[in-house]
């Protein structure tokens, strides 16, 4: 029965190894995905070579200058690999200003296709080394936002309403060396200035609530913690009590534990 087991383990094993080599489940992304509306309008006006909104349910929308052909996107998976970033309501601006969709960056000669490692968005031959904007939505995880460093230039990530950054362990901001803000929705801008020469921006940011059930979480360990601390000291009390009333000159350290407690 093992042995069926190990040989079923490793057939499966096998398929999913050789269906990545074969290419299952790659190849050019549907229109369908790629003409998709993002939530908000894109933030095309930006001054800085990659901003990326994070939305509440976790997806963000990424806006970043291009001045090549061709862009691999895609996400570590933590095992010195990668996998392709699933992206949707893909758009492109040119220079001049002019937005296309998705399917109009196919007709017009490129493409967006993904493989086993990335997903390769190809510039039409028009647009290719033009300066033009890429816009894209994708998916991220609660409360935390990552992505690695596709173009080298000035980032900014904008964080939903009512998240932080400012308290330790709950807020970390990597790479160093960066300034943040408020917009008028008072949402926090985190901005590198400078290139940012990282593989990877990450950012953990947590809602005030958070602060508040930790806090709660906390009182309450300390309220336990002190009530078996009392309780300890009246046992050892009593303790004591009773060997004076029976006459034992016997003394109870309070590091000793009444019998019954050890």
């Amino acid at each position: 029965m093992n042995r069926r087991l190990l040989l079923a383990a490793g057939c499966l094993a096998l398929l999913g190894l050789t269906s990545g080599c074969l290419g299952f489940g790659t190849g050019p992304v549907g229109e369908e995905r790629l003409d998709g509306d993002p939530a908000e309008p894109y933030a095309w006006e930006t001054d800085r070579t990659v901003h990326v909104t994070v939305q509440e349910n976790t997806q963000f929308r990424a806006v970043m200058e291009v001045d090549r052909s061709t862009i691999d996107l895609f996400r570590r998976d933590g095992f010195g690999g990668s996998n392709p970033l699933s992206i949707q309501a893909v758009r492109y601006r040119y220079p001049n200003g002019t937005i296309i969709t998705g399917s109009e960056l196919r007709e017009r000669g490129g493409e967006v296709r993904e493989t086993r490692d990335e997903t390769v968005v190809e510039l039409p031959p028009d647009a290719a080394e033009s300066g033009g904007r890429l816009a894209f939505t994708s998916s991220g995880t609660p409360k935390r936002f990552t992505l690695p460093v596709y173009v080298e230039g000035s980032y900014e990530v904008v964080l939903p309403e009512d998240r932080e950054i400012d308290f330790p362990v709950f807020g970390q901001v990597s790479p160093g060396d960066y300034d943040t803000f408020r917009d008028d929705r008072g949402r926090v801008r985190i901005v590198w200035a400078e290139p940012v020469t990282a593989e990877t921006v990450s950012v953990q940011y947590y809602l005030q609530r958070d602060l508040y059930i930790f806090a709660g979480i906390l009182g309450v360990i300390l309220v336990v913690g002190a009530g078996g601390l009392l309780y300890r000291r009246r046992q050892i009390e009593r303790l004591q009590k009773q060997r004076m009333e029976m006459g034992l000159d016997v003394e109870v350290d309070d590091d000793d534990d009444p019998p019954g407690l050890g």
